[in-house]
């Protein structure tokens, strides 16, 4: 397939030409009989009510169980993003975190707020597969389907959801499948165009944000055959502000409470912190498409471009305090001993340590689709698709940070409400606004490229029938070629510290002799006042706080003004530690092998799919059998590291190791075979029954097979009794960790769906979907024995964590949708209507864990291991019962009350999922700090006596949206669209075995937007 991408060019060009030059010979526009009615399909969509009538009949008369929809009008989908379309269907939920899966792209931390939305899940699953027209397509984003939030809306003229594929799809849709479509140029009678523009105003952010989109089609009939052209462009920008509040995590404390020396244990968070952020999104798309037909040819060629640029300016508070030593006074506690008032103090050490932060976090990314499709009519019977594709998609991503840091008196905290409340008297506000009083604490940065390539091919046949069951046989085979690489700054190297507090002080080891403060002339550089005006819109206040200047932070990896910053180290650095990483900083490496991923996939498919009808039953039966067989090599490249023995060790007993350093291809093959059948019985004209049953599979993400590998080989030894100037081996530990493994099969699932589904009147419809999923081979981090040989050829047992297929799982549940406009009621009132669904997911995921767990601590690698798949508490004490899925809401509903009456169509809706646990161990849930509260460890009530691991959550979350369009014209119609209406707070959580407590709390406000469309 080398010369895949130079051959489809050549084809599309020639295409291009050939249409062209009919096109100049046409007579004049689109003759009226130009096409006969059984050759196109027209679509004429006029209005909200007709594309909801539209989306009903194409779940109705699908082959297989769907949810659809449909544009309004050009450049007109319900909603302002692909993901809040999505979050309206039955089943699919969005999450509202900034965030990427893949650790390279990122520095992990992901608990910004998303205006929009970002990642989706079907029935509770990730595991999502996504399509542009029915070709497979996706993003560089470690993952394999698209970040559906860098997709215009205004280039889309619909979505479908697939719940249960069958055999002619494309495999890897456990969850679901989403297809994009957009228009083409024969979808339309003749001309048709229009443009909208808009502008979108943020409450909080006080600014306004403009857009743009326009269409072009038109069709010709010329004497080289019938021609079309379309050209679809956009653009537009988002400017939103967001507040945001949090609460550390919860500590077990006998000694907390000054005064109290009962010993009853408390939960004591160390502080309050709080930030806020702008965020600035650009989304740029290009859509083009090539129609020609002759005869029993049809031949079509489409080009589709996105570009997305997101850029986030951010400031923030942070407690940075042992929370081992932190007190509290005229406090109160819930039932738990989970504190709810208190006065915080750190009288150990010079007070809470605390920082402040300017922060720039960016991305840019682009994804080309180009594809050529043909179909040739052989015969009446007999008919075949030719498809060729290439997909390119880039990826680049900063995250720049520097911090300040301070010593505060107190911390006057109210955990009651829904916002976390922090109280400051005239001298705590006049401490915080000084810069005397600050000291530069650290610097962050981070670059990650990432690019992904496709190459597809596909040969689809169908051959009909004339036979009263058999209606068709399809069948085809598929062929991709597919390559990624992401490179990013070496992690460890990534944070870097100015005049930390850790690092000031007499002992030897400590590199500083002093603070770098603000307070210094020759330090008191680069740093502003940023006051929090109208946080959380008046809710809450916080004081202003001393920060870095956001220029800092700005382009580059590292901004040039990191390297005036630590110029300051070198000012109080000790003259015998000039030579250490934080005095002689230099900027974190790129693309060294620990922070690179290169990923090789080639895939075959086959499949054969009979469509057949009992149309002479009492109740009609009608449906598809299929079988899919796919075999996929994965290709990685990558290192496994081990050091050699060095030959005192191995004079001692420690088996002798060659060195491993050298890069490595690592290669994996594997089979799947995945049948599938759908069948529909029709009760009557207006109701009609669906069964579903299939095997799905969905291959890991790119991420997750990253080659590098470290392993070790670790002596322990004892004092030799006989001679105490010698040692005695004990042990050998034999220990890695791999930040991906290549050897990763595919999740697979047995999937069984029953649907009822009634549709009365015109577009009006009842329907009931029951779902069932078992899923195995799930990918989770697990502690597995390695075995690697030594130089004699001996094997040795590693002790080796990484990802492995390890977990199985359920999930099941149901989906209820209505739809329907009162046509009954009188004059204006007949034109209400009203759509909902509801949905219940249940799950169970069995990830191997111990039943008789009770202590994570003292800490060892099985604990570590077992705590960080099940969850392991502040105390030391395991989270008990199973996890469920993750990203699984267990209730969610969508509401839309609808008018469409003359002129005026309007919408207000309300969207709503119950809680759900996003993450076990990620950014910000996990830390050493925790405090062992078994009776049994030697480090009881000490700081930094266990790993916790805390579950991390998002808090259940409604938002009101409303949407008024007014039809000046036949041509002209103006909308006003509101987002958020009720104001609502994105909330998450961390589960600990004293219930769920809040760890964070963001506020974005109302959005509005007004917008003009012209249509001709």
């Amino acid at each position: 397939m080398k010369q895949f991408q130079r051959t489809a060019i050549a084809t599309g060009a020639a295409q291009f030409v050939l249409m062209a030059s009919g096109a100049m010979f046409a007579h004049g526009a689109y003759a009226a009989d130009a096409v006969k009615k059984d050759e196109a399909t027209t679509v004429v969509v006029v209005g909200q009510r007709a594309a909801l009538e539209s989306a009903a009949a194409r779940k109705r008369t699908a082959d297989e169980i769907i949810d659809s929809v449909v544009a309004d009008d050009i450049g007109k989908l319900p909603d302002k993003s692909v993901t809040e379309v999505l979050q309206r269907m039955p089943g699919v939920t969005i999450d509202r975190i900034l965030g990427r899966a893949d650790p390279l792209q990122g520095v992990g931390e992901d608990n910004r707020f998303a205006a929009e939305g970002s990642g989706v899940s079907i029935r509770g699953l990730s595991y999502v597969r996504s399509e542009l027209n029915g070709r497979d397509s996706f993003s560089a984003n470690g993952g394999r389907a698209l970040s559906f939030e860098d997709v215009p809306p205004e280039l889309l003229a619909g979505i479908d959801v697939y719940k249960n594929p069958s055999a002619e799809r494309i495999e890897g849709a456990i969850g679901g499948l989403v297809d994009l479509r957009t228009a083409m140029p024969f979808d339309f009678k003749g001309f048709k165009g229009g443009v909208t523009a808009e502008a979108t105003r943020s409450q909080q952010r006080g600014t306004t944000a403009p857009a743009f989109s326009g269409m072009l089609s038109n069709r010709w009939n010329t004497s080289l055959g019938q021609v079309g052209a379309l050209i679809d462009v956009s653009r537009s920008k988002v400017a939103t502000r967001s507040n945001g509040m949090g609460v550390g995590h919860y500590f077990p404390r006998i000694d907390a409470v000054v005064g109290d020396t009962s010993g009853q244990e408390r939960w004591v968070p160390p502080g309050v912190n709080w930030n806020t952020g702008d965020y600035d999104r650009t989304r740029e798309g290009v859509y083009g498409a090539l129609q020609w037909k002759k005869g029993d040819w049809v031949s079509g060629l489409t080009y589709f471009r996105t570009k997305y640029k997101l850029a986030t300016a951010e400031n923030q508070q942070f407690m940075q305090v042992n929370p081992r030593n932190v007190m509290v006074s005229d406090a109160t506690f819930d039932s738990h001993g989970a504190l709810l008032t208190g006065t915080l103090t750190d009288p150990q050490d010079k007070g809470l340590l605390i920082g402040s932060n300017a922060r720039s976090v960016g991305r840019e990314s682009a994804t080309t689709d180009i594809a050529w499709n043909t179909k040739w009519k052989a015969s009446e019977q007999l008919s075949f698709d030719l498809d060729l594709q290439h997909t390119r998609s880039t990826t680049e991503g900063w995250d720049n940070l520097v911090a300040l840091n301070a010593y505060m008196a107190k911390q006057v905290v109210d955990l009651r409400g829904d916002i976390p409340q922090v109280t400051f008297d005239a001298s705590d506000r006049a401490f915080l606004s000084d810069v005397a009083n600050y000291n530069w604490d650290s610097t962050q940065q981070h670059r990650d490229v990432a690019f992904a390539t496709q190459n597809a091919l596909k040969l689809d046949g169908k051959y009909t029938f004339d036979h009263p069951i058999l209606q068709d046989l399809r069948f085809g085979f598929r062929q991709t070629e597919r390559n990624s690489l992401t490179q990013a700054n070496t992690p460890n190297s990534q944070w870097t510290g100015l005049g930390a507090s850790w690092a000031v002080g007499p002992a030897t080891w400590q590199p500083l002799s002093s603070m770098i403060s603000l307070g210094d002339p020759r330090f008191n550089k680069f740093n502003t006042t940023q006051p929090f005006r109208g946080f959380f819109n008046g809710k809450t206040s916080v004081p202003a706080l001393v920060v870095p200047t956001q220029g800092l932070t700005g382009s580059g990896s590292p901004p040039p003004g990191f390297f005036t910053l630590h110029e300051f180290v070198q000012a109080v650095c000790k003259p015998d530690h000039l030579s250490d990483d934080i005095c002689n900083w230099k900027p974190a490496p790129f693309g060294d092998p620990i922070a690179r991923n290169k990923q090789g996939e080639r895939t075959q498919s086959i499949y054969g799919q009979l469509r057949f009808g009992f149309d002479n039953l009492r109740f009609p039966v009608d449906g598809n059998v299929g079988v899919r067989v796919v075999r996929t090599k994965e290709m990685a490249e990558g290192y496994t590291l081990l050091d050699a023995t060095k030959p005192e060790d191995a004079a001692s007993g420690v088996p002798m190791f060659a060195a491993m350093s050298n890069k490595q291809n690592f290669d994996n093959t594997y089979t799947n075979t995945l049948p599938t059948l759908n069948l529909r019985m029709k009760a009557s004209d207006e109701l009609q029954f669906r069964f579903a049953a299939s095997q799905g599979m969905s291959r890991p993400d790119f991420y997750k097979m990253q080659a590098y590998t470290t392993l070790s080989v670790s002596p322990k030894r004892d004092p030799d009794p006989t001679d105490p100037n010698k040692q005695i081996l004990r042990t050998i530990d034999y220990t890695g960790s791999a930040n991906g493994n290549t050897q990763l099969k595919p999740t697979r699932s047995n999937n069984l769906d029953l649907t009822a589904e009634y549709y009365f009147g015109k577009g009006n419809s009842l329907t009931l979907a029951l779902f069932n999923k078992k899923l195995k081979d799930i990918v989770i981090d697990r502690t597995t024995l390695v075995p690697i040989k030594d130089v004699t050829g001996r094997s040795h047992d590693f002790l080796l964590t990484s990802p492995v297929n390890g977990a199985r799982g359920r999930v099941s549940g149901l989906e209820l949708g209505y739809q329907q406009y009162f046509d009954m009621l009188p004059g204006l009132l007949s034109g209400f209507g009203v759509s909902a669904n509801y949905t219940y997911i249940n799950s169970k995921l069995d990830v191997g864990l111990p039943g008789n767990r009770t202590w994570c601590t003292p800490t060892t690698p099985e604990t570590t291991i077992i705590g960080a798949l099940g969850g392991c508490d502040t105390d030391g004490r395991y989270l008990s019962g199973d996890l469920p899925v993750m990203g699984l809401s267990k209730n969610a509903y969508n509401l839309a009350l609808l008018y469409d009456k003359g002129p005026v169509s309007a919408r207000l809706a309300y969207s709503w999922r119950s809680a759900a646990m996003t993450a076990i161990h990620t950014w910000g849930t996990y830390d050493t700090s925790g405090i062992s509260m078994n009776p049994d460890d030697p480090k009881f009530n000490q700081g930094y006596s266990a790993n916790y691991v805390l579950p991390a959550w998002a808090g259940a979350y409604g938002q009101l949206d409303m949407g008024i369009q007014f039809k000046a014209t036949d041509n002209l119609t103006v909308n006003f669209d509101a987002s958020n209406l009720t104001d609502a707070l994105y909330k998450s959580y961390n589960q600990q075995g004293i219930g769920m407590k809040l760890y964070g709390v963001n506020y974005t406000g109302r959005r509005f937007t007004v917008s003009a469309r012209y249509a001709f």
